[in-house]
């Protein structure tokens, strides 16, 4: 069940910003609930999940995220469906979107911004020469850069983290004819930090949704 005072709140706040609904903590009733509340991003982490909410609703103008790790051999079950890809993270992915994608797929580049082997991501080394490459896939546009900052409760962290996102970002859009527009960053837990640092797009789940008794 969502949490509609939470979701009338954060769209107020995060006004001229895009909430991407992170639904893993709902179902299908939930997506439609959301969608009539105003939020129309929605974003899976699982393909099985993702498969099974898109049948259900794809009649609704739903722009839909694909918001986690996406192997490559499940690639041709989702292309096709989803509007934006938020973990572009290896040249295997992107070859498999090349072969199965029609037309061009909106991505944001993953980068491991809090430097954890539990987390996917490019590290920041290898994401300037990734980029370039990226140019060579034409049904690959990248539009952004994608980071998922530490869990942590020192602010000090997350902000450090999600400033090397803006300056990884300010790098690439000096030395590319393409600009990078979006920064996906924020959760949760510190979406407010990631407004004060420029991020246009915010994945968040678990505020959106009534905690269960």
């Amino acid at each position: 069940m969502i949490n509609e005072e939470n979701v009338a709140q954060l769209l107020q706040e995060t006004e001229g910003r895009i909430i991407v609904a992170a639904t893993k903590y709902g179902d299908e009733f939930d997506v439609k609930d959301l969608f009539d509340q105003g939020i129309t991003h929605i974003g899976e982490n699982r393909v099985k999940v993702f498969l099974e909410k898109y049948d259900l609703l794809h009649d609704l103008d739903i722009t839909w995220h694909f918001i986690g790790h996406l192997q490559s051999k499940k690639v041709k079950q989702v292309i096709q469906k989803v509007d934006y890809l938020h973990s572009l993270d290896r040249i295997s992915l992107a070859e498999e979107i090349q072969k199965h994608r029609l037309l061009p797929l909106k991505c944001f580049i993953e980068v491991n911004i809090a430097e954890e082997d539990s987390k996917y991501g490019l590290d920041y080394a290898e994401v300037v020469s990734f980029y370039k490459k990226m140019q060579n896939y034409d049904k690959i546009g990248v539009v952004g850069l994608m980071g998922m900052a530490s869990l942590t409760d020192d602010e000090s962290v997350i902000r450090n983290q999600f400033k090397k996102l803006v300056e990884l970002k300010n790098e690439l859009n000096q030395n590319n004819d393409n600009e990078i527009m979006f920064l996906s960053m924020g959760m949760s837990n510190d979406y407010k930090i990631a407004m004060e640092l420029g991020a246009t797009h915010l994945r968040i789940g678990s505020l959106l949704f009534k905690k269960e008794d």
